[in-house]
């Protein structure tokens, strides 16, 4: 009989749930063949699956029925699309250490997929969980969606393509820029930390983070001189390599005062500018804004956009405006961006001048503000 080295019962939708959160942490095109993998382990009495692109790390540990100890690395795409196909029944996998082969069987179907050895996976370096920042993670993932959209894309400038995240106190804060708009978010802690922590968290890592994270609370760990992070949720874990450099001091380019205030619906303007954006999108991109004033009645904005191939488009949305009248235009996509993630029913936006930056700030909530320059009005 063929000697095997670990032997896992686990049900089929537990394992395709898993190799879901874990997936996106794969390299897609690495020279080390074994980033390409998932790793199957055994761990104290549960299977832990891991990936890693050595920039960021997602394990994850399900319940399961362990008869032997051990484990190995098999392709991620193929195993979890062969997952994916196999009835919602218990899996038994089994390793063979001869061949390093997985064997996959569950109902009458059995598959055989090679594997690398686990001792070439990435170690995940261990870190002392008693310490760190415990966080909801509701609130968490509602900061994150509300700034790291506005991160750089381009990798000219790695520190762009990160969120500046700063606890000190009993407040967190977190802040992105990509030079063209800022958005900053604060929320208070239960508790304040012993240490204040200033880091840059790629983007990308932290929308990860929100995308797997569920209910309960994250500990957010930053363990001294290794240049990661590490968030902890039940039977989840996320690490995350830090970007090395200077967050620019955005908060000495946000305005300290503003001319004209509009009060509007943020589901009216958000719905105007989606209209404009069909239209702009095909053309230059740019929404216009023209915040008028009345004397006899409430104000409103027109918010107009125009495409040489595509044609024209314009809405009115009424408004409460103290403040000198402006016309204004923005990155169509931008703008709309913003709004997505403003969650009050009314909005604030304050503007001084056509080539001033803008602020929009949900009404009543001085914890967000999102700041974006304008386009040049021609």
């Amino acid at each position: 009989m063929e000697r095997v080295i670990m032997k896992v019962t686990v049900s089929q939708q537990h394992l395709a749930h898993g190799l879901g959160l874990v997936s996106r942490a794969v390299a897609p095109r690495s020279t080390l063949p074994v980033l390409g993998n998932v790793l199957l382990a055994t761990d104290e009495g549960r299977l832990r699956l891991a990936a890693t692109n050595l920039e960021l790390g997602i394990s994850c540990w399900l319940g399961a029925q362990i008869q032997e100890e051990g484990s190995i690395t098999v392709p991620a795409r193929l195993f979890a699309d062969l997952i994916g196909t196999l009835p919602n029944e218990m899996i038994h996998l089994a390793v063979n250490p001869r061949s390093m082969a997985l064997s996959v069987k569950c109902g009458s179907s059995s598959t055989e997929l090679k594997g690398i050895d686990a001792a070439e996976f990435p170690p995940v370096p261990a870190v002392d969980s008693d310490h760190g920042v415990l966080l909801p993670v509701a609130d968490f993932k509602e900061m994150i969606q509300q700034v790291a959209f506005a991160a750089s894309t381009e990798e000219a400038r790695p520190v762009l393509q990160g969120v500046q995240m700063v606890i000190s106190g009993d407040e967190i804060s977190l802040a992105a820029t990509d030079g063209f708009r800022i958005s900053v978010r604060q929320m208070r802690l239960s508790e304040p930390v012993a240490q204040p922590i200033s880091v840059i968290i790629p983007a990308r890592a932290l929308q990860e983070l929100a995308r797997i994270a569920q209910e309960g609370e994250v500990r957010l760990i930053v363990p001294p001189g290794r240049g990661q992070v590490v968030f902890q949720m039940e039977n989840l874990q996320l690490t995350s390599q830090l970007i090395d450099g200077n967050f620019p001091d955005y908060k000495v380019i946000l305005p300290r005062s503003y001319k004209t205030h509009t009060i509007v619906s943020t589901e009216a303007l958000l719905k105007a500018v989606k209209q404009a954006e069909i239209i702009a999108r095909m053309g230059n991109g740019v929404v216009r804004l023209h915040l008028q004033k009345f004397d006899d009645r409430p104000g409103q904005i027109e918010i107009s956009a125009q495409s040489e191939e595509t044609g024209a488009n314009e809405s009115l949305v009424d408004a409460n405006i103290e403040g000198p009248t402006l016309a204004i235009a923005f990155n169509v996509k931008f703008l709309r961006e913003a709004l997505e993630v403003i969650k009050t029913p009314n909005l604030v936006l304050q503007t001084n001048d056509n080539r001033s930056p803008a602020r929009l700030q949900p009404v009543g909530d001085e914890s967000f503000q999102h700041v974006i320059m304008p386009m040049h009005l021609g």
